[in-house]
C-alpha cells in the first residue's frame, strides 16, 4: 500500500502534452519529464521516504580515509548477509541467496558466474588483477639464442665465400669456406649436447661441405675436394648426395684419370632418374668424351649415338663425326653429317627483325632488341652451329670420296638440302681457301670466279679473295678490278676496303689508301690488317705520331705480335729515342729469340749508346744464327782489332772473304 501511495503522488506531477493540430516543427524541444528534475529532490516527500526506507537496510557508514576530505563510497548490499527483495517479492538482481548469486543475465557473457565466491566483486574484464606482466625479454646468453647466432654466422660465411669466388678472389673464398666448416662443426657439437640427433640441421651441413668442395676445385686442390665429396656421398642422411659423383667424375677427368671418371659418371647416371633428361644427356656426353680421350672410339660412338637418338644436339653430332673419322668409316661419316645438319637450331634470327610496316614505334622496338642479351645468345648459337658444320665438312671431305673436290661437293649438296642452305656459299668459299693452302691457285681462282653472279654478300667475299690473290701475283690491274667489285658489292666489308686500300697504296696514293683503311676501321674497329696498314701508311707519310698511335693500339689488341713490336722499335728509333727502341726490341726477342736481324739491330743500338759489351753479346748471337751477314762479321772483326785480338779478327775477315768470292 505504501508503494501505491508513492506511485500516486508521483503521477500527480506528470502532465501530458495537449493535442495540438498545429504543425510546429520546433515544438517540444524544451519539454521534459519532471521525474528527471533533480533540483527539487530534497523537497520531494516521496523520494525522501523511499530513500529513508532503503537507507535503514544498508550497513553503517565507514570512517573517512585518513588524509582525505571525501568519505568512501557507501557499500552495496551485494556482500551483506540479508537478502534484499524487490517490490514484487522476488530477490534483487546481484544478491546472494543460499550461497549462490543470482546472475545478471544481460551481462552473463561478459564474465559473471553463477557460483561467485561470497564477498567477490563483479569484475568481468579482470581489472582487479592489475596490468599484465611484461613479456619475457630474450637473453643473449641463452643456449638457443647462441645456437641461432652461430647458425647465422655459418650461413654468412658461406655466402661471403661464394661472393669472393664470383669476384675472382679464390684464396679468400677458400678461407671463408674453411672457417664456415669449423663453425658448423662447433655448432653441431653444441647441438648434440642439448638436443636429440633428429633436430640437427642437415641442410646446413650439406651446404657447408658442398661449398668447401667447390672452393677446393676452384683452387685446383683436387685431392681435398675428392675427400670432401666422399664425406657427402657416403653419408646416407644426404638424400641427394649421389648426384655429386658427377663432380667427382669431372675432377678425375681434369686429372686425366679417364677410367675413374667414366666409373663415377656411370654411377651418377644410375642414380639420376629419367625425369632429369638434360642432366643425363650431359653425363653421357662426358662419358663419350672420356672414351675419346682413351682411344675407345667404339664405346664413344655408342654414347653419342644414344644421345642423338634421345635428344640430338650439335656438340654430340660433331663428336660422333670425329669418332667415325677416327675409325675411317666413310659411310657412317656421311650419315652422321646428315644427322648434324638436321639438328634444329630453333633460331628465327632473320625473320624476327624484319619490319613488315612503316610504323616508327615498331621499327624502334626492332632496332632496340637487335642487340639485347637474347639476340646475342641467338647469334652465338648460330655461329657455333656454322662452325661445327664448316669444320665437319672440311674434315670429312677428303675421306668420304676419292678426292677432296668430290667430297666437298657432296657436303655442299647436303647442306643445300637442309635448313642451313645459306652455309652452302660459305662452304664454296672455304673450298677455294683450301685450294690456296694446297698451293692450287688455278683451282682457287676458278672456284672464286663462280661467285661473280651470286648475291652481294657472297660476291663481295669471293671478289675480296680474288683481289688478294692477284695482288700477291703482282697483277695490280686485276687486283684493283676485283677490289672495286668487292667494295661495290658490300661497302661495309672491312676486308674489301682493306684490299682496296692495298691496291691504292701500291699505286703510290698513300693519302687515299689511308682513307680506305680508316673506313674499314669505322666498319670494324678490330680489323687488325687495316690498322697495321694504316700505321705503315702514316710512317711512309712521315706522320710519326699518328703511326705510333696506330701501332700502340694494335699492340693492345695483339700484345705478342712480332711485326707490331718491330714497328714500334723502328718508330722510336726514327724519333731518336734509343732507350725506348731497345725496350721494344728486348720484348721482341722474347717472342722471336732466334731472329738474327733483330739481334743485330739490338747490337747496333747498344753500340750507338756506347755499351760495347752488350753490343758484342747480341752481335755474337746474331752471328751464331746467321753466320753469313757481312755487316755482323765486319763489326765483330773490328771489335777484336780494337781489343787487341788480331788472330780472332783474321778468322772473321777470312770468312767474309769466302762469302764475297
Amino acid at each position: 500500500m505504501k508503494f501505491n501511495n508513492v506511485y500516486r503522488k508521483m503521477m500527480q506531477n506528470v502532465h501530458l502534452a495537449p493535442e495540438n493540430n498545429e504543425d510546429d516543427l520546433y515544438s517540444g524541444y524544451n519539454d521534459y519529464n519532471p521525474m528527471f528534475d533533480t533540483e527539487d529532490l530534497e523537497n520531494d516527500v516521496a523520494f525522501q521516504q523511499a530513500a529513508r526506507t532503503s537507507h535503514g537496510r544498508r550497513p553503517p557508514v565507514t570512517a573517512k580515509i585518513p588524509g582525505t576530505s571525501s568519505p568512501r563510497p557507501l557499500a552495496t548490499g551485494f556482500g551483506s548477509k540479508a537478502t534484499l527483495t524487490s517490490s514484487m517479492g522476488r530477490p534483487m538482481t546481484g544478491t546472494i541467496q543460499d550461497g549462490v548469486s543470482r546472475p545478471m543475465t544481460a551481462v552473463q557473457a561478459a564474465g559473471y558466474t553463477k557460483a561467485a565466491v561470497r564477498g567477490s566483486s563483479f569484475d568481468p574484464l579482470g581489472q582487479a588483477k592489475g596490468p599484465a606482466s611484461p613479456l619475457e625479454k630474450k637473453t643473449s646468453d641463452s643456449v638457443e639464442e647462441k645456437m641461432r647466432q652461430l647458425e647465422k654466422k655459418v650461413n654468412d660465411l658461406v655466402e661471403e665465400s661464394c661472393v669472393a669466388n664470383s669476384c675472382g678472389d679464390l684464396k679468400l673464398a677458400l678461407d671463408k669456406a674453411k672457417e664456415a666448416g669449423r663453425q658448423e662443426r662447433e655448432l653441431l657439437r653444441q647441438r648434440e649436447q642439448i638436443t636429440p640427433p633428429e633436430s640437427i640441421n642437415l641442410d646446413l651441413t650439406y651446404t657447408v661441405l658442398l661449398n668447401l668442395a667447390s672452393q677446393y676445385v676452384a683452387n685446383e686442390m683436387y685431392a681435398e675436394a675428392l675427400t670432401t665429396y666422399q664425406v657427402i656421398v657416403k653419408n646416407k642422411m644426404f638424400s641427394n648426395g649421389g648426384i655429386l659423383k658427377v663432380n667427382m667424375g669431372n675432377i678425375y677427368l681434369k686429372q686425366r684419370n679417364y677410367s675413374k671418371a667414366i666409373k663415377f659418371y656411370r654411377m651418377a647416371l644410375d642414380q639420376i632418374t629419367s625425369s632429369h633428361k638434360q642432366m643425363r644427356i650431359k653425363i653421357m656426353e662426358n662419358i663419350g668424351v672420356a672414351f675419346i680421350k682413351t682411344g675407345q672410339y667404339v664405346d664413344a660412338i655408342s654414347s653419342f649415338e644414344e644421345i642423338m637418338s634421345i635428344s640430338p644436339n650439335l656438340k654430340a653430332g660433331f663428336n660422333l663425326i670425329l669418332c667415325y673419322f677416327a675409325i675411317g668409316n666413310g659411310e657412317q661419316m656421311k650419315k652422321a653429317f646428315k644427322n648434324l645438319i638436321e639438328v634444329p637450331l630453333e633460331v628465327d634470327y632473320e625473320e624476327k627483325y624484319i619490319s613488315l610496316n612503316e610504323d616508327l614505334h615498331t621499327n624502334l622496338l626492332i632496332e632496340a632488341i637487335k642487340n639485347d642479351s637474347l639476340s646475342q645468345i641467338e647469334r652465338e648459337r648460330k655461329s657455333l652451329a656454322e662452325e661445327y658444320i664448316m669444320t665437319a665438312a672440311k674434315l670429312i671431305a677428303p675421306a668420304i670420296e676419292t678426292s677432296f673436290a668430290v667430297g666437298y661437293d657432296w657436303c655442299v649438296d647436303a647442306v643445300k638440302a637442309s635448313h642451313y642452305v645459306e652455309l652452302a656459299n660459305d662452304l664454296e668459299i672455304n673450298k677455294a681457301t683450301t685450294y690456296l693452302r694446297q698451293q692450287n691457285f688455278n683451282q682457287a681462282l676458278e672456284t672464286l670466279k663462280m661467285f661473280e653472279k651470286k648475291d652481294s654478300r657472297v660476291k663481295s667475299a669471293a671478289a675480296t679473295n680474288l683481289s688478294f690473290l692477284y695482288y700477291l701475283g703482282n697483277e695490280l690491274e686485276q687486283a684493283t678490278n676485283y677490289a672495286d667489285l668487292a667494295v661495290n658489292s658490300d661497302r661495309y666489308n672491312p676486308a674489301a676496303l682493306t684490299n682496296k686500300g692495298n691496291t691504292v697504296f701500291a699505286n703510290g696514293d698513300c693519302e687515299k689508301a689511308a682513307e680506305f683503311y680508316k673506313e674499314a676501321l669505322r666498319n670494324d674497329s678490330f680489323c687488325t690488317e687495316a690498322l697495321y696498314n694504316l700505321g705503315l701508311t702514316y710512317k711512309k707519310l712521315n706522320r710519326i705520331d699518328e703511326a705510333l698511335d696506330c701501332f700502340l693500339k694494335l699492340h693492345a689488341i695483339l700484345p705478342n705480335s712480332a711485326q707490331v713490336l718491330y714497328q714500334l722499335a723502328s718508330i722510336y728509333q726514327i724519333m731518336e729515342d734509343p732507350n725506348q727502341a731497345i725496350e721494344w726490341l728486348l720484348q721482341l726477342i722474347s717472342v722471336v729469340p732466334t731472329d738474327p736481324h733483330v739481334l743485330s739491330k739490338l747490337g747496333n743500338l747498344y753500340d750507338t749508346e756506347g755499351d760495347k759489351s752488350q753490343a758484342f753479346h747480341y752481335y755474337c748471337e746474331s752471328y751464331r744464327y746467321f753466320p753469313s751477314n757481312i755487316e755482323v762479321i765486319e763489326w765483330l772483326g773490328a771489335y777484336y782489332i780494337d781489343t787487341q785480338f788480331c788472330e780472332k779478327a783474321i778468322e772473321y775477315f777470312e770468312r767474309a772473304a769466302l762469302i764475297l768470292m
